[in-house]
């Protein structure tokens, strides 16, 4: 699990730690979500091939969501030594 969220890891032997941890991913989810909506946004310019940008976009979106919630979950865990 270290592999993949590496970040849920460092420095959660604080308070201060955990929570910087949690606003990274925040801010990841926010520039990702940003970039997809606008990717989105241009490519529904693009007749036809707009739908499947969308909804491929789409999935990204909820996988990103889907790491940045695991993340802080982690995150969280990894703080109150539930997970090493």
């Amino acid at each position: 699990m270290k592999k993949f969220f590496p970040l849920s890891f460092k420095n959660t032997t604080d308070l201060m730690g955990m929570i910087v941890s949690i606003v990274i991913y925040v801010i990841i989810g926010a520039v990702a979500g940003a970039l997809i909506w606008l990717a989105t946004a241009i490519g529904g310019w693009i007749p036809g091939v707009g739908a499947i940008i969308g909804w491929l976009l789409g999935i990204v979106s909820t996988l990103v969501g889907l790491y940045v919630f695991a993340g802080i979950v982690i995150s969280i865990l990894a703080f109150l030594k539930v997970v090493d």
